[in-house]
């Protein structure tokens, strides 16, 4: 068996020695010793009664223990686990510590009290013991509290012990597969239930402890309405207290948890702008500050990473271009009036971002045309006008080729409809009306606008009014009347914007 389940298991009989020797014997010697009035022979007698009581209670929670323990012994009997065991067992570990409350709640507290309480019912019967009869009830009020205080113990040692196992079955589903196990953010026991029920604990224990304990030394029985009046009442002050303090330190301990993981959620989306307020004073402070310095050097990457892209979509299109002279800029200029376009039909910024990367590489499938076609100064024949007709599919194959495929998949669409027509006539689909993706009707207006308006060596370049004039007989049978509407319309605004923009960088370089 490998070495860190045998260090697990020995981890866990520690804990249970540490746990049963801390509430069992500790709590029931305090009564056994000190609180009750009892001749030596009675001692040995409830010694006896509880030896009973705990190998009922072993043999009881053995049985569970072993039922809760099998998958990770299967896992580590096995020379080579599949992914869906790993993670099965991945989970069953960290389920360990609430699983300890609940054998513990269960078979190891029934286990010890019924036994217990039917074998001290049977000592009193029968003259062995002699205590009065309300012993038993206080038996009943006082085993559960050494069930509590077990319970508290075994969780938080089974919580450190639980780290090595659950590290190495990560280990090995990264060596096998290659994937890191994760609870993906399920919260199996929230803080705020381990305070509040910790905290509860520590402050009213003690105190029920002690009432119990005074109880039975005073063997105060003609007294006990007043006895339990005051103790009630001292009780009760207890328990609120120690809700009321588990409950301010649970928030106190939520609340920069709560931020932290809102950022966490915010990063996770893509927003890099997000920051946690630092406004803790202790060691949150620090977690912050390293989160949101975390976050500060994943903006600057991604920046650099965007930029690093622009500047590849634009280097694709410019080494497009460089093979007609005569149709240099081409792709910028597509781009620039498409997400004009886009910015009038009021796209959001991430379509916006699509749209401009679609446009710079809609013509990206001509690098396949050949020369002898695509540089033809006259006009194509049919067997050559069919090969041109190809690059919106060309195109689409080559941007397939591009991996990771998703960071490609977003700009196909636009890429193979840019040459569709809105009547249905157009390539290499057919497509018809709004059944063409919105990129692919946004660039044909584009593609078709500078196409007109630029010189080929067969032709001058038409003046814009007039291109602006077909563009508008066009509407409705070959380009989107909406969207040809708003480009229309708008081209005095998008000239004029985009000569300011051509003298920006002229003063800038």
């Amino acid at each position: 068996m490998h070495i860190t389940y045998r260090t697990f298991i020995k981890k866990l009989i520690r804990n249970y020695v540490i746990g049963s020797l801390t509430a069992v014997f500790g709590v029931g010697g305090i009564f056994i010793f000190f609180a009750l009035k009892v001749s030596a022979e009675e001692i040995v007698s409830l010694l006896s009664i509880l030896f009973i009581s705990l190998v009922v209670m072993l043999f009881a929670e053995f049985i569970v223990f072993s039922r809760h323990i099998r998958p990770i012994r299967s896992l580590f009997l096995e020379s080579s686990p599949d992914f869906s065991m790993l993670q099965s067992v991945y989970f069953q570990t960290h389920r360990f510590p609430i699983l300890a409350i609940k054998r513990i709640i269960g078979p190891h507290f029934l286990g010890l009290s019924i036994p217990a309480m039917l074998m001290l019912w049977g000592g009193i019967h029968s003259g062995l013991l002699n205590l009065p009869h309300y012993y038993i009830l206080l038996a009943a009020f006082g085993l559960p509290l050494v069930a509590c205080m077990h319970a508290f113990i075994e969780f938080f040692l089974t919580s450190q012990s639980i780290r090595p196992v659950a590290m190495h079955i990560r280990q090995l589903s990264m060596d096998l597969y290659n994937i890191d196990l994760s609870l993906n953010g399920e919260v199996l026991v929230s803080i705020q239930r381990k305070f509040q029920f910790s905290t509860f604990l520590i402050g009213t224990f003690p105190l029920f402890l002690f009432s119990l304990g005074e109880y039975i030394r005073q063997n105060v029985l003609h007294e006990s309405h007043d006895y339990w009046k005051w103790t009630g009442i001292i009780l009760l002050a207890g328990i609120i207290f120690s809700s009321l303090g588990a409950w301010v330190l649970s928030k106190e301990v939520q609340h920069p948890i709560t931020s932290l993981y809102k950022g966490l959620d915010s990063v996770r989306s893509g927003d890099f702008d997000v920051r946690t307020a630092d406004i803790y004073s202790d060691e949150f402070s620090m977690l912050v500050a390293g989160f949101n310095h975390m976050v500060s050097g994943l903006k600057e990457r991604e920046t650099m990473n965007n930029l690093l892209i622009q500047s590849y979509f634009s280097t694709l299109a410019a080494a497009l271009d460089a093979r007609d002279p005569y149709t240099a800029g081409h792709s910028e200029r597509v781009a620039y009036y498409s997400l004009r376009i886009g910015r009038l039909a009021r796209l959001p910024e991430a379509e916006l971002d699509i749209l401009h990367k679609t446009a710079l590489l809609h013509d990206i499938g001509k690098i396949g045309v050949r020369d002898d076609v695509l540089l033809k100064d006259g006009k194509l024949t049919d067997e050559e006008f069919k090969q041109i007709k190809q690059h919106p599919v060309l195109g689409e194959k080559i941007l397939k080729e591009i991996k990771p495929a998703e960071s490609m998949a977003p700009l196909l669409p636009g890429v193979r409809s840019h040459h569709e027509r809105y009547d249905g006539r157009g390539y290499p689909d057919g497509l018809t009306g709004v059944g063409i993706p919105l990129m692919g009707r946004i660039i044909a207006i584009a593609d078709a606008f500078d196409a007109m308006t630029s010189d080929r060596p067969y032709r001058k370049g038409m003046p814009e009014e007039k291109a602006l004039s077909i563009l508008a007989g066009g509407k409705g049978t070959q380009w989107d009347p909406e969207l040809t509407t708003l480009f229309i319309a708008n081209y005095g605004e998008i000239k004029l914007r985009e000569a300011e923009e051509g003298q920006a960088e002229e003063y800038a370089g």
